[in-house]
């Protein structure tokens, strides 16, 4: 079975439709035991860092998270609060990978960055089986995590930057792979096949 973190944010719909299409058993909910006994669970998030850690704290879930041995995914904004702080926000993230979020520096494009971009520099890992660099993915944010160990593709905007990222059994996508197609949609696929 599959947790999607209810965090109150405006894409649990659309990410919880996408995996309806895979057929996966999934449940959107912000029960710390359902959370806790799920076989996958994938943390959403859009809007503001610290108005998300505040809506993780509230519901009493930090904990939760922070204790999963089970394959964790973070989806935009929920990729960015597996971390430990946010230039957005003053927040404590989860802590579950180190280092902070950064302000992205754009230059002379335009911020956020909104679109569709390509993956590149793609690291060997069952999560992106069958993704090829190159291909096209739909981002939205205007802070981002810089490229590091734990990145398994990046991608350039003004800057390169994490498009995805790996510790142990915590995954991350900046960009939004319920709205990015097949390429997307295979992510999501293989995320379903990561064992604990």
């Amino acid at each position: 079975m599959l947790a999607i973190v209810d965090t109150g944010c405006a894409n649990l719909a659309s990410v919880g439709f996408a995996f309806e299409r895979l057929g996966a058993d999934k449940i959107i909910t912000q029960d710390a035991e359902v959370i806790g006994s799920a076989d996958h669970v994938i943390l959403p998030g859009v809007g503001a860092f610290d108005y998300a850690m505040a809506a993780l704290r509230q519901r009493g879930l930090v904990e939760v998270l922070q204790n999963l041995t089970q394959p964790l995914m973070g989806i935009c904004l929920g990729m960015q609060l597996l971390f430990e702080g946010s230039e957005e926000g003053v927040a404590d993230g989860l802590g579950l990978i180190k280092g902070d979020i950064k302000r992205m520096e754009t230059g002379d494009l335009p911020a956020p960055h909104m679109g569709w971009n390509t993956l590149q520099n793609i690291t060997d890992d069952p999560l992106l089986d069958g993704v090829k660099s190159g291909e096209y993915v739909y981002f939205v944010h205007s802070f981002a995590a810089p490229v590091r160990d734990e990145t398994l593709m990046s991608c350039s905007y003004g800057q390169d930057f994490s498009a995805v990222v790996r510790k142990d059994n915590i995954y991350g996508c900046q960009f939004h792979p319920e709205r990015s197609g097949k390429t997307g949609a295979r992510i999501l696929a293989n995320f379903l096949k990561v064992k604990s």
